[in-house]
């Protein structure tokens, strides 16, 4: 297949007059996507995806890189660590791919690090939130982040829990490395008001039956629930809380993972019934700058059929945040002047500034911080009755 079947007509024109070579002489630029593409978080994995094709669309039409065009290559873990590391050992192995685009799952990531290391392949994430993604122990670190950092995420929900009232504050967990990274948050964060979960309920992937952990949460009598789950386990949750009688309903504040799936879509008969809301850093329906996100909203309307209005845009952070972490990294690639790897590498801790859609980036890193966003980016949202997720303020 030619690979510039992926490119526009329009965009390889521009490229190839401002390079003054022949369309077969130029060598595209490979990103590649690591995620979860058809299984239970496939909805965020295609997020992703329509973020980083938007971003590289518009690159390319304003001439690529280096005279060259990006092409973004996807590759299907299906939420498997095993398959992710299978991925990053084949884009590693070859030096057209400057960098990898990770998924939803921290557990596929936390697998991979130690060959994005020995391969010295950058990694960037725009949505697995897991603390010790980014603070790694490596060095020089090859993972940089455009996402929610747990460290952050779990004090966040604990404080807005504590603002609407709340004291007794149990959690539900699943039982992976991103759980434990939230445990570890939110734990700290009670600890720092004096206060204890009143429970801590575990779950595996793939859990289905979540009364067992409702009946254990709901004898302590909590206030609230703290919900760190994705599609599949949260849906199991919220059934298991909406069957209880009315007064014994405790609400829900969720950590983003249910809405990388078709959570409301498989809800929506039983979101009536219960009081959610979810950790979120942005919305193409209230953006934090209108004229940027309108030029994005315009390019995602025109390029997807399935998509006639903004309220279509479904996980919207997922595409948010690959949007900007593919514009810098066309901008690190301009700054190093070159797509070796080291060098790209370096470049992305000592950018200026990036004027994004989340936020304006001044710098995005540096060799301290490799968390572009923080807890000033996070807003809580809800679904509406028509399953688009809409801030509550």
């Amino acid at each position: 297949m030619n690979i510039f079947n992926h490119i526009s007509k329009y965009a390889l024109l521009t490229i190839v007059m401002s390079s003054g070579l022949n369309a077969s002489e130029i060598e595209p630029i490979i990103i590649g996507l690591d995620a979860d593409m058809s299984a239970g978080a496939a909805r965020g994995g295609l997020a992703i995806q329509r973020g980083a094709e938007i971003a590289i669309n518009e690159i390319n039409d304003n001439g690529g890189v280096l005279g060259r065009p990006l092409l973004l290559e996807s590759k299907d873990h299906r939420g498997n660590p095993a398959r992710g590391l299978d991925n990053i050992k084949s884009f590693a192995s070859r030096n057209e791919v400057v960098a990898v685009l990770g998924g939803v799952h921290t557990p596929v990531a936390m697998h991979e690090l130690e060959a994005i290391h020995d391969q010295q392949l950058i990694y960037l994430g725009p949505w697995a939130a897991g603390t010790p993604i980014v603070n790694n122990g490596y060095s020089p670190n090859y993972v940089f982040r455009v996402s929610i950092r747990d460290e952050f995420a779990g004090a966040y929900l604990v404080g807005e829990a504590l603002k609407k009232g709340y004291r007794k504050i149990a959690l539900a967990l699943e039982k992976t490395g991103w759980g434990r990274s939230n445990e570890k948050a939110m734990k700290m964060a009670l600890a720092a008001e004096g206060l204890d979960p009143t429970e801590i309920a575990w779950f595996h992937w793939g859990a289905q039956d979540m009364e067992t952990a409702v009946k254990s949460i709901a004898k302590t009598s909590p206030d609230v629930i703290l919900l760190v789950a994705n599609t599949p386990e949260g849906l199991a949750i919220v059934r298991s809380i909406a069957s209880l009688p009315k007064a014994d309903r405790i609400p829900i504040i969720s950590h983003w993972g249910i809405t990388g799936g078709s959570f409301f879509e498989q809800a929506k008969d039983v979101l009536g019934d219960v009081d959610l809301s979810i950790l979120q850093t942005y919305s193409f329906i209230k953006p934090s700058f209108p004229d940027r996100a309108n030029k994005v909203i315009n390019a995602y309307l025109e390029q997807y059929s399935d998509a006639t209005d903004v309220q279509d845009i479904f996980a919207p952070t997922g595409t948010a945040h690959a949007y900007d972490i593919i514009q810098i990294l066309a901008l690190a690639i301009k700054k190093a002047n070159t797509t070796n790897r080291q060098s790209v590498r370096n470049a992305l801790e000592n950018l200026t500034a990036y004027n994004g859609l989340v936020r304006d980036y001044s710098p995005p890193f540096s060799a301290e911080k490799h968390d572009a966003l923080d807890a000033s980016d996070f807003r809580l949202s809800t679904y509406d009755e028509k399953g688009v997720i809409v801030p509550l303020k």
